[in-house]
């Protein structure tokens, strides 16, 4: 089954899985599998005689998940004026990251600038059939006129989900987090912001890492928290309202 493996993410074959284990068809266990690889999938399933074998499926998935959860590389990304950085990967370098997803970006941010590589990097991604794209932003960063708005980003990068922070317990949410996390694998967390200065001018450092399930974690996280201190953001309003 190493076409399937090779197919699905961690976080998809640990919730085909338990799907499975909890009785669902293995075709609406599967709707967890994005739409543009779940009929490989299901054909590369039954292809292999496990539909009526649930029990193996399910060791089958498990199996994917475990192999999936284990990182298998971790490098350093640096800004330094003058390009003095000399080891690991540069921070405009995770515009090439972006470029190659082949299904997902999640990511957040501080302040997110047109002068940035991500600016255009994104909306290709979010622009691509196939690719979802999640960004958090601060809303407060973006409303002093200084950056785009959280509108201008969601203009921008439409389709993609744009979210920014509201309040919590009355008092507004700050948005420092700052990573980008590619394909359900690929985990860049770094102090850069999405502004040519960070990219090209401060001193900034980050990490990129291979690992599935920190991915996982991390997307989770934050989906867990969007119904507490952040409002999806429309084209053309800032509020996070569609009226």
């Amino acid at each position: 089954m190493a076409q399937l493996g090779a197919l699905l993410t961690g976080t998809e074959a640990r919730l085909a899985a338990r799907a499975l284990g909890e009785g669902e068809s293995v075709s609406s266990a599967f709707g967890v599998v994005e739409t543009g690889r779940r009929t490989e999938a299901l054909g590369l399933v039954a292809a292999a005689g496990l539909r009526p074998r649930r029990d193996v499926l399910v060791a089958v998935l498990r199996a994917i998940e475990g192999a999936r959860s284990q990182a298998t590389r971790a490098d350093t990304l640096w800004t330094m004026p003058g390009h003095l950085a000399g080891s690991g990967g540069l921070t405009s370098s995770l515009v090439g990251l972006v470029d190659s997803a082949r299904e997902s970006i999640v990511c957040s941010t501080f302040n997110f600038q047109r002068t940035s590589g991500m600016w255009a990097a994104l909306r290709g991604a979010a622009s691509r059939p196939g690719t979802s794209v999640r960004l958090y932003l601060d809303s407060a960063a973006a409303a002093g006129g200084r950056t785009p708005s959280t509108a201008d980003v969601a203009e921008q990068l439409a389709p993609a989900v744009v979210l920014g922070t509201g309040t919590f317990d009355g008092k507004a949410v700050r948005n420092h987090a700052k990573f980008v996390s590619i394909d359900h694998r690929w985990v860049v967390i770094t102090s850069a912001n999405f502004s040519w200065s960070a990219e090209y001018g401060n001193v900034e450092l980050g990490v990129v890492i291979d690992d599935p399930n920190l991915a996982d974690r991390i997307e989770r996280e934050m989906r867990d928290a969007e119904d507490v201190i952040y409002q999806q953001v429309y084209q053309g309003r800032s509020d996070g309202s569609d009226e």
